[in-house]
Parts: C-alpha cells; sequence; structure tokens
C-alpha cells in the first residue's frame, strides 16, 4: 500500500476510534443510570428478552468488537453468533420494542464500526 494510502487510513482511525471510544462509554453512562432505575424499582419493571440481531459488519474484528460492546453494556449480553456471522443473538433486560433495540445498537455502535471497516 502507498504512503499516501497509509497516512489517510491513519487519519480516519485517528478521527473514528475517539469518536467510537466516546459513544461507547457515552452508552455505557445511560445504560448503567437504566438499570439502576430498574434494580431500585420497587415493582421491577422488567421484560427480558433474546433479540436476532442482523449486522452489516463483514471483518471478524468488527464483529467481535460490536459483541463486545453489547455485552460490557449493562442490560445487553451477547450469546452468540450465527455461523453465518450475519446474526448476534442479544439477551436484553428490558425489550420492550425489539425493533427499537436493534436500531440502538445500529445508531450507537454499529455505524461507526462500518466506517472502521472502510
Amino acid at each position: 500500500m502507498c504512503k499516501l494510502c497509509w497516512a489517510v487510513t491513519d487519519m480516519r482511525l485517528l478521527i473514528v476510534v475517539p469518536r467510537l471510544i466516546c459513544r461507547f462509554l457515552y452508552e455505557l453512562v445511560l445504560a448503567n443510570l437504566s438499570v439502576a432505575r430498574i434494580v431500585l424499582s420497587p415493582s421491577l419493571p422488567i421484560r427480558p428478552g433474546i433479540i436476532a440481531y442482523e449486522t452489516k459488519l463483514e471483518s471478524d474484528l468488527a464483529i467481535t468488537s460490536l459483541a463486545n460492546m453489547i455485552t460490557l453494556t449493562p442490560g445487553t449480553l451477547t450469546l452468540d453468533v450465527s455461523e453465518d456471522r450475519r446474526f448476534l443473538y442479544i439477551h436484553t433486560l428490558n425489550i420492550q420494542d425489539p425493533a427499537e433495540v436493534a436500531e440502538s445498537i445500529r445508531y450507537a455502535f454499529e455505524r461507526i464500526l462500518l466506517e472502521l471497516e472502510q
């Protein structure tokens, strides 16, 4: 790869990786507050469930990173990745709307990981 191509790739990493870290920390704080609210509630208002999340990520590193970020976020746990690596099976503590959970994962983490894959 030419030196200019490496420089462009390095610059993109210098911009995108800090964005991903900041976004993860933001989502981590929000999830901790949400789980704390659920735990401290006397009625325990939860509706646990498992969703099959379809990912557009292709590389093993990106899929593993997404699965780990989901698992490290309180209230969610990545259970498995399908054999074709298209689906992640995720357990959530409170699943009111599966489409909303999928969209929040896509918005919070996957879109930034897709930028890194390019």
